[in-house]
Order: structure tokens, then sequence, then C-alpha cells
């Protein structure tokens, strides 16, 4: 079992930064895959961005390359999300998952946070 709490959301112009942070409970953070997905309203939800137990491994939405970093640190149980170069489109609510799978797929993922809200005026 696995308790997931997002924080760092918030308002940002366009061409801003964010940085999002996801806090674990438990002592078996490191053994679980991590992911960020988001949903805009209307919208279906979908993965951001994913790091693996190890911290070796990342990918990305092809929307956020090159804008968007993914990190983990084992010691404080929390991962975080570096948002650079905010876009109108990146509005959304951005949700923190926990699972056993390296996945893009949000149904692969066991554990959920509430989500915290990011949204970029223009």
């Amino acid at each position: 079992q696995v308790d997931v709490v997002e924080s760092g959301g918030g308002l940002v112009q366009a061409g801003g930064s964010l940085r999002l942070s996801c806090t674990a409970s438990g002592r078996t953070f490191g053994t679980y895959n991590m992911g960020w997905f988001r949903q805009a309203p209307g919208e279906v939800r979908e993965f951001v961005a994913g790091i693996s137990g190890s911290g070796i491994l990342t990918r990305y939405a092809d929307s956020v390359k090159g804008r968007f970093t993914i990190s983990r640190n084992s010691a404080k149980n929390t991962m975080y999300l570096q948002m650079n170069s905010l876009k109108p489109e990146d509005t959304a609510v951005y949700y923190c998952a926990a699972g056993r799978t390296y996945s893009i797929r949000a149904d692969d993922y066991d554990y959920w946070g509430r989500g915290t809200q990011v949204t970029v005026s223009s």
C-alpha cells in the first residue's frame, strides 16, 4: 500500500515554470515505478512522464519532451516534475501514480493521488 500526495500546482504565465512534487508514504517507495498523468476538462487522462523504481529509466510524452523533467529522491520518498516553457495547452489536473509496472498506461498504476491543478495563462 502506498499513499501519494501531489503538491506544487498553481497559476503561471505561458513560458513560465513550475515544479510538482509527489510525496509517498511507506518504506517501499523505491520498489515502485512512478508516473505523472494529466487530465484537462473534457479530455481523457493522459500520460506525461514516468520513472522507474531505480530512477535510471525515464520516459516522456512527445508533447512535453524537452520541456519537462521527471526525477525522484528515494531518501525523501518524493518524485518531482520540473515543468519549463509551459504552454496554455499544459493546463490540466496533474496526478501522481505508483505501480509495479514501468508503463505509460494508466491502468498499470495501482495508487493515485488526488491531483494538483496547473493553469497556464496566455
